[in-house]
């Protein structure tokens, strides 16, 4: 065959081209494989999400701080700061960290989140075992639940709904946003609040022993201020009548029927759960299941989660799928209560067996704390 410089060109030209658009081709396929590199390494060395929430928590804090400025509260503890509650709040908020950080990256790539008003509020009482229950409600993957005590309704109402709802967590479809302040139950004015917000607001306390609470807060106000006067001198108006004081916080709240009438007025009972604090303590699991039902949850948090602690005296809370050690409640917890007279303690089971008749009455349950 006769060689032709024209068939050769053909031949070559192509040839070149393809060579130039294959080598184009890899460039830009380089290109796309280390952009999609550098994005997964920015998306993995992002800073923790966490330290947003623990600023979030900074903020809760100072504005907690500002509240002990503002003056005295409106409620029945106002003659009892919540010192003890400032310490225990940073062990909700180390707990809820720890939690936001578990799920951290799973949050910020579930842009549906948004935050929300409380659907459901731990109400009361003090000393009852509300941080107890907060804890065990942690565990549940569908509970948001705020870490310090916003007290919105009882000291912080006139900041308005939009400033509550900012010191909620983010939550997305299908999970519960919870608070609890436990001087809601016995401040006058909460009841008609919570129902302006929401009037379908699911409602939680925490009832105990109202002789054993009271010792309880008095316990608690003696860590703060030993040189308080004795538990028999405050509980007694006039010692040798034996007239109880009333005014007493410590006494008043454990008036718990007193309380409820003013809630009745504005929430069905259906609305409201009794939570006993002592089978919080002896039989978490089966509390935690009625809590759980009430709050319309699948029972997930189950007799696994608890690891009951006999120094402590009460139920801490451990991973069942791991071999971590148990989480036990803070420090301020499990204190020796003071040796009381036991002619005073029968004098204010005394007082106290109307109003815990009444309230059996009211709630259709038996506590059998008489």
């Amino acid at each position: 065959m006769e060689y032709s410089p024209i068939l050769h060109n053909l031949y070559v030209v192509p040839s070149s081209h393809v060579k130039n658009k294959l080598f184009v081709f890899c460039i830009m396929l380089s290109l796309w494989v280390y952009m999609i590199y550098c994005c997964v390494g920015y998306c993995s060395t992002m800073p923790n999400l966490a330290y947003g929430s623990v600023n979030r928590h900074e903020k809760d804090s100072e504005v907690d701080n500002q509240e002990s400025s503002l003056g005295a509260s409106r409620d029945l503890l106002n003659n009892e700061n919540d010192l003890d509650s400032r310490g225990e709040e940073w062990d909700e908020i180390r707990g809820e960290a720890k939690a936001l950080d578990d799920n951290a990256m799973s949050g910020f790539l579930n842009e549906s989140e948004s935050k929300k008003l409380p659907q459901a509020i731990i109400i009361g009482v003090k000393k009852g075992g509300t941080r107890a229950l907060l804890e065990f409600l942690r565990l549940h993957p569908d509970i948001r639940a705020v870490g310090a005590e916003p007290h919105f309704f009882d000291r912080n109402y006139d900041r308005g709904l939009k400033w509550y709802r900012e010191l909620m967590p983010k939550s997305s479809e299908g999970q519960l946003t919870m608070e609890k302040t436990p001087s809601y139950y016995v401040t006058k004015e909460v009841p008609a609040r919570i129902y302006t917000m929401s009037k379908d607001t699911k409602l939680i306390v925490v009832v105990r022993d109202p002789v054993t609470r009271a010792i309880s807060d008095y316990t608690q106000t003696r860590s703060k201020k030993p040189d308080i006067l004795s538990f028999e001198s405050l509980t007694f108006k006039n010692m040798s009548a034996g007239l109880i004081d009333t005014t007493w916080s410590a006494v008043q709240i454990g008036m718990y029927a007193k309380h409820l009438e003013r809630w009745l007025q504005y929430f069905p009972t259906e609305q409201l759960l009794f939570v006993s604090g002592e089978r919080l303590i002896s039989d978490p699991a089966g509390e935690m299941a009625r809590v759980q039902d009430f709050l319309g949850l699948r029972r997930v948090v189950t007799e696994k989660h608890f690891h009951f602690n006999p120094a402590k005296g009460f139920p801490c809370l451990k991973r069942p799928e791991g071999n971590s050690k148990p989480h036990c409640l803070g420090k301020t917890k499990g204190r020796t209560h003071p040796n009381i007279d036991p002619e005073v303690v029968q004098r204010l089971r005394d007082f106290y067996k109307p109003f815990n008749s009444k309230f059996y009455q009211m709630t259709g349950h038996d506590f059998g704390w008489d």
